[in-house]
């Protein structure tokens, strides 16, 4: 994981740029609003906007089996850091992969990921990887019935944009333009993390500069 991490250092270098240039506001006072807001090009940003709190990129696949690792281990972290105004979390949906089945698993759930609205994407998101397709690059998933049932039990009634699969073109445009060799690729403030972006403590450290957060 490490050494596939590090191959891809160089070619996420100018995403990592403009991500510190769009969401790292130094010396703007914090406002202590931490919000879930939808952005152009389809990331979501958990954050108070305010803030000059450090960036943490996150491109993932929703059928990348490391990513659901990765989310299980430290999402809920993740998440604390953010509400604790430590971190602005942008989440970067993305497909990675070339072959079937797993290329179309991926596109119909990130599509169906933009038809839901923010206040309930992260439930969807934890919905879809629950229903994850497995084995990997063997089994067909993601169906529109499925993630059209996990988008209700998030609390959204989207049907029709899930079924008409709407922003599946956008979706693979906005990929396209993201120079990535593999999922999961965490980035922070410029550093692309290895293994500890799956160690929830050394995560934790490294974002508070080791001095964490009490719950």
């Amino acid at each position: 994981m490490k050494k596939r991490l590090m191959a891809v250092a160089l070619a996420c270098a100018a995403i990592v740029v403009l991500g510190v240039l769009a969401f790292s506001q130094p010396g703007v006072s914090s406002s202590g609003e931490v919000t879930l807001t939808r952005q152009a090009d389809g990331s979501m940003v958990l954050a108070d906007l305010g803030s000059d709190a450090p960036v943490l990129d996150v491109y993932e696949d929703f059928d990348c089996p490391v990513c659901k690792d990765m989310h299980t281990k430290v999402d809920a972290t993740i998440r604390k850091l953010a509400q604790a105004g430590k971190v602005k979390v942008v989440f970067h949906t993305v497909t990675i992969f070339r072959d079937e089945p797993s290329r179309s698993n991926s596109i119909r759930a990130a599509a169906a990921a933009r038809c839901v609205p923010a206040e309930n994407w992260l439930a969807f998101r934890d919905e879809v990887y629950a229903m994850q397709p497995a084995p990997h690059g063997v089994a067909s998933g993601y169906s529109v019935e499925e993630l059209i049932g996990a988008a209700r039990k998030a609390g959204a009634a989207v049907d029709s944009c899930v079924t008409s699969q709407t922003y599946a073109q956008a979706h693979l445009a906005q990929t396209a333009k993201i120079p990535l060799e593999g999922t999961p690729t965490v980035v922070l403030d410029g550093q692309l993390l290895g293994n500890e972006a799956f160690d929830p403590a050394a995560l934790e450290r490294l974002i508070t500069g080791g001095v964490g957060v009490q719950v």
